[in-house]
């Protein structure tokens, strides 16, 4: 089934001239981008974002990779971080974010004589809240692996299909995402969760999230490597790493990392509405 959508994704960038892949390095848009690479060649652009919200690790990963695919890759620089309704940290934080990522690509687009504009959402991005998504589309951006159905579970074997080295790599959305809403987002914040994650994983705890929630950072890792995590690592040594970045205390979250836990403040006020 995972290889007939690859034939379909292929036919679906035979009927496009020329394609701008909006690409974070991520394994949703590295796969857009080696199909589109694949099918149109030099007519195939990958464009990365780059704001305090993108790690340099995770910049880097993206130029190696572009590099290693042969797809032409460039850079651009987004100001988000500019905009007060991003800063602010509403729920709907991503709306402004790719409202601003998409307002930056579109007339680079344009003007290089690329038709679309296309992203890596996948089908199940749709099951989940993401106003970012809104905000593409609003904006005429098409998203290639939704369009023809294929899940996350079949972006990372259809990378593997491909022959791609990082077709395990851990997801890894913008440092945003580590913040309760309603909570201030600012360079500085950002810089301090990104230095955390990159010291843990560091360490050897690749799949991990860092949640910052005031002066508190809240370690996530899956259910299964909780235990192994208490009882293998210097903890003494982890928090005393963390307080040198800032942060007052440092915890331990028992229940483990889930994709979009800070979205169930939404359910509850949904509940209570």
């Amino acid at each position: 089934m995972a290889l007939q959508k690859l034939d379909r994704l292929q036919d679906l960038f035979q009927t496009m001239d020329r394609a701008l892949i909006a690409y974070s390095g991520g394994i949703d848009s590295t796969l857009v981008a080696k199909v589109a690479y694949d099918v149109l060649g030099d007519r195939a652009l990958a464009m990365t974002a780059v704001s305090p919200s993108l790690l340099p690790e995770d910049l880097e990963d993206a130029r190696i990779q572009a590099a290693t695919m042969g797809i032409a890759h460039e850079e651009v620089y987004t100001q988000e971080m500019e905009n007060p309704n991003y800063t602010s940290n509403p729920v709907n934080r991503c709306y402004f974010c790719k409202s601003e990522l998409h307002d930056t690509l579109k007339p680079l687009a344009l003007q290089r004589g690329y038709p679309y504009v296309v992203d890596g959402v996948n089908a199940d991005d749709l099951q989940d809240y993401r106003p970012g998504i809104q905000a593409a589309k609003e904006r005429g951006a098409r998203s290639p692996l939704a369009e023809v159905g294929i899940s996350k579970a079949e972006v990372r074997q259809l990378s593997q299909h491909l022959g791609l080295p990082w077709w395990d790599k851990p997801s890894q959305p913008c440092l945003s995402s580590r913040f309760p809403y309603g909570e201030e987002i600012t360079v500085e914040k950002l810089r301090r969760v990104g230095r955390a994650e990159v010291y843990l994983r560091g360490l050897g705890w690749q799949n991990l999230r860092v949640r910052s929630q005031g002066d508190t950072a809240r370690i996530e890792l899956p259910p299964e490597l909780i235990q192994d995590f208490v009882l293998k690592s210097d903890l003494a040594q982890i928090v005393a790493h963390l307080q040198e970045l800032g942060f007052l205390f440092v915890t331990l979250d028992l229940e483990g990392y889930q994709s979009g836990k800070l979205n169930r403040v939404l359910e509850r006020q949904a509940v209570t509405v």
